[in-house]
């Protein structure tokens, strides 16, 4: 049974720092490609950075230069570094893993196939 659980959110002020981390289990981890995806309420699920099986990185144009994805094979955990965050960075943040997605759908939730609970990231102005 594949499970992926999310810790690390919590509440900031703007301008603040979180990690974020995703415990994967059940699966061959190393083969699947991972992301992190994010929804506010009252919006659709919305791709934030997305991590290939081989360590390219893909980040919403919202993001970029400010969060870093990355991956622990040997754990089987996925991370997200948030720096400078701001109030519309605030939503419940989910990982997600798909053993089938294309490179270029990596901030495409179609093609994920597990989804974690979530966490929620909280930032104020």
């Amino acid at each position: 049974q594949v499970q992926l659980v999310e810790s690390g959110g919590g509440s900031v002020q703007a301008g603040g720092s979180l990690r974020l981390s995703c415990a994967a289990s059940g699966l061959t981890y190393d083969r699947y490609s991972m992301a992190w995806f994010r929804q506010a309420p009252g919006k659709a699920r919305d791709g934030v950075a997305g991590i290939y099986t081989y360590g390219t990185t893909i980040y919403a144009d919202s993001v970029k230069g400010r969060f870093t994805v990355s991956r622990d094979n040997a754990q089987n955990t996925l991370y997200l570094q948030m720096n400078s965050l701001k109030p519309e960075d605030t939503a419940m943040y989910y990982c997600a893993a798909s053993s089938r997605v294309a490179i270029w759908s990596l901030l495409n939730p179609t093609w994920y196939d597990y989804w974690g609970q979530g966490t929620q990231v909280t930032v104020s102005s």
